[in-house]
C-alpha cells in the first residue's frame, strides 16, 4: 500500500464523528464505507458517480483536467471505489483529457475483491458517438468496451480493432444509456462506477440512472470557464440527496450521497 495515503477524519455519520481512519492493508473500513450499492428493484445494475469539484464548482483546473484539483485524500478513496466496481464508465472526451489507459486493481485491494467473487480485472467502458478512442486505449492487450450507437460512422473499424464482443451498440442517433447498461449487466458488469465527464453524468442523472454520487470538495477556488461536476444547458428536475457519510483531510471533504429514494 502506498505510504503517502493520508488518514481520514469521519465527520458523518454523527455516531462515528471524530474517528480517524488510518491507512491500513486492504482498507477494510473503507471497503465497508464504500461498498457498492445493490441494483434497485427492476434494475440490472447500480451506478455510482464519482466526481471532484472546487469550492466554486469547477470539475477541472486551469489545465482542463481534474488531476490538478485533487490530492492524496481523494486518491485514497478513489482507488477503493474502483476496486469495488466491475466496470468504470467514462465519456471518450474525459478519457482523452485525463489520459486513460487500461485499468488495474491495486495489489493491496485484490484479495478483498476476490473474496467478493469479482473478476480480478476491472473493466473500462468508453461512451463515444463518433467511435474515436483515446490514444492510450488503442493497441492494448486489454481493449475497453466501446459503448456507441447505430449512427457511429466507424462501427466496422471498431469491431475489427477491439473485437466485436467489446462493442456495445445501443440506440440510434444517440447512445441509449439504459440499454447500454443492461448489455453490460448481461456480461456480469453490474457494479458501475461512472467517472464523467460532466455531460455523461448529466445524461445518466437525467435518465434516473445514478444511484449515488461520491463528490469530493477540493479546497480551491479557480473561477474560469471550467465545467461543473454536471453540465447541461437545461435544468434537471431536482434530485434529492441524503448524506451517507462525510470524510475530511486537510480541508478536502469527501462525501457519499444517496440519490432519490435510496
Amino acid at each position: 500500500m502506498p505510504r503517502e495515503l493520508p488518514p481520514l477524519d469521519v465527520l458523518l455519520p454523527l455516531d462515528r464523528s471524530g474517528v480517524t481512519l488510518a491507512p491500513e492493508p486492504g482498507e477494510p473500513v473503507l471497503h465497508d464505507l464504500y461498498a457498492h450499492p445493490a441494483p434497485r428493484p427492476g434494475r440490472a445494475s447500480a451506478v455510482r458517480a464519482n466526481m471532484i469539484a472546487t469550492l466554486d464548482g469547477a470539475a477541472q483546473g486551469p489545465d482542463g483536467r481534474s488531476r490538478s484539483i485533487n490530492g492524496p485524500a481523494d486518491w485514497r478513496v478513489f482507488r477503493v471505489m474502483r476496486a469495488v466496481a466491475d466496470v468504470v464508465l467514462v465519456g471518450a472526451g474525459t478519457a482523452r483529457a485525463e489520459g486513460y489507459t487500461p485499468l488495474a486493481v491495486p495489489a493491496d485491494l485484490r484479495e478483498a475483491r476476490a473474496a467478493r467473487g469479482q473478476a480480478p480485472d476491472l473493466e473500462l467502458a468508453v461512451v463515444t458517438v463518433s467511435g474515436e478512442l483515446p490514444p492510450g486505449l488503442r493497441g492494448t492487450d486489454r481493449p475497453p468496451y466501446v459503448v456507441t450507437s447505430r449512427a457511429c460512422p466507424t462501427l466496422d473499424a471498431l469491431r475489427a480493432e477491439v473485437g466485436p464482443d467489446r462493442v456495445v451498440v445501443a440506440g440510434g442517433a444517440t447512445v441509449d444509456l439504459p440499454a447500454a447498461l443492461d448489455v453490460l449487466a448481461g456480461r456480469g458488469l453490474t457494479r458501475v462506477l461512472a467517472e464523467g465527464g460532466p455531460r455523461l453524468l448529466t445524461d445518466l442523472a437525467a435518465a434516473g440512472l445514478v444511484d449515488e454520487l461520491c463528490l469530493t470538495s477540493s479546497p480551491l477556488v479557480v473561477a474560469g470557464p471550467g465545467l461543473r461536476a454536471m453540465q447541461s444547458p437545461d435544468w434537471l428536475a431536482p434530485v434529492p440527496a441524503r448524506a451517507a457519510h462525510l470524510l475530511h483531510h486537510d480541508g478536502m471533504l469527501l462525501g457519499r450521497w444517496l440519490l432519490g429514494d435510496r
